[in-house]
């Protein structure tokens, strides 16, 4: 499949964008081979969330593991330029937030990732890390969610948690770039959208917002 007129369009002005904030040519033709995984499915596609999901779902399991950190932050920011949304465009750039390098990825064997699941009990958080894991917990608690479900999720922020104790801003931009960093742990693509539902409700408890209760999703 061919790239049409819309979806080059959008990375034509998405890298143009990135070169005029500094990338680097390789950096670049990165951007550029990641993103043309994807950009023929787009073709007549509705220019919706919905969509645009699909095909990067679909995309992402034919990249390469160690990739998807950098595949993930390169198409959520070219999402805005394929739908025009001018305004969320400016509010990037003016507020840094654009991942101008990949992150790492955590790409482990099955085996090695139940040993991490299974130390994350035996893990010491400081005062600072169980604040806003106490406050999830207890707003879920609130919301009626199960046992078993609590004790999942708990696991799961954790495992964000030891990535985010690097992490000097605490900002939008630095926790993505955890998420998506942890992301090629997840082999099956139900346990991934469970942690991606899981790292978005405790988003809000992590950056202290009085009403992150109310971003609680127990589906």
């Amino acid at each position: 499949m061919t790239i049409q007129e819309r979806e080059q369009k959008a990375l034509d002005a998405y890298l143009r964008l990135i070169r005029g904030k500094g990338a680097s040519v390789a950096n670049l033709a990165r951007r550029k081979t990641l993103l043309e995984r994807a950009l023929p499915q787009l073709s007549g596609q509705t220019a919706d969330g919905l969509a645009y999901r699909e095909v990067i779902d679909e995309a992402l399991l034919h990249t390469p593991r160690e990739d998807w950190p950098f595949f993930l932050a390169v198409t959520r920011e070219y999402y805005y330029f394929w739908v025009d949304d001018f305004k969320a465009i400016a509010a990037l750039n003016s507020s840094d937030g654009f991942v101008m390098e990949a992150a790492a990825a955590y790409v482990r064997n099955e085996e090695s990732f139940k040993q991490i699941w299974k130390r994350l009990d035996d893990e010491k958080f400081g005062v600072a890390e169980m604040w806003p894991l106490k406050a999830y917990k207890a707003a879920l608690r609130e919301a009626g969610a199960e046992k078993s479900v609590m004790e999942t999720r708990e696991k799961l922020v954790k495992l964000l948690l030891i990535d985010l104790r690097e992490v000097e801003d605490k900002n939008g931009k630095t926790y993505r770039v955890a998420v998506d960093a942890l992301q090629p742990l997840f082999v099956m693509k139900e346990t991934r959208y469970l942690f991606l539902a899981v790292v978005r409700e405790f988003y809000y408890f992590w950056i202290g917002d009085p009403d992150a209760a109310s971003h609680i999703l127990l589906e």
